[in-house]
């Protein structure tokens, strides 16, 4: 079982993956949460897409005076250490880490990243679908304010404590 990990989730402004524009971690040790870590981030292509916007109601007057994702990262990385990732649906938040990274010309340390996604499918074959919210409540976990980055950093955080 994974006992030590930290959970990420990434909101996006639009269909860009490096246009992060806020990050949710929660830190698990031993089982526990921890520390938990939010910021908003100015999106690099700076523009808010409708679509993303009704999923997450960010627009870029909330992330306007925000600090771009470097100088996110660089308060994120500390809490971080070694300790693997875990996401639901790794492909798009590794994908959104990643192309920031490279966005920001910065060194991808090759972080280790779980899926929770992925083993909910493997072993919750009985729900109707594998959204956060579905999976979380199977888990036992209400998930409340859904899509703010915290919030289902969080839900993935519990559901990995019962699945990984």
């Amino acid at each position: 079982m994974l006992r030590d990990f930290a959970a990420i989730d990434f909101e996006t402004a639009n269909q860009q993956l490096s246009s992060v524009c806020s990050v949710g971690i929660v830190i698990v040790r031993n089982g526990i949460i921890t520390d938990r870590f939010y910021s908003l981030i100015q999106p690099e292509p700076n523009y808010y897409c409708y679509g993303n916007t009704t999923v997450h109601g960010l627009t870029a007057a909330d992330t306007d005076t925000a600090q771009v994702f470097s100088k996110v990262w660089k308060e994120i990385e500390p809490l971080l250490g070694n300790l693997p990732l875990v996401a639901h649906n790794k492909g798009f938040d590794e994908g959104c880490l990643k192309t920031a990274f490279k966005t920001y010309g910065m060194d991808y340390p090759d972080y280790r990243f779980y899926c929770t996604l992925a083993e909910s499918r493997r072993q919750l074959r009985h729900l109707p679908n594998h959204q956060l919210h579905t999976v979380a409540e199977d888990c036992g976990y209400i998930l409340i304010n859904h899509h703010h980055a915290l919030a289902d950093a969080e839900a993935c955080a519990e559901i990995a404590l019962q699945l990984l």
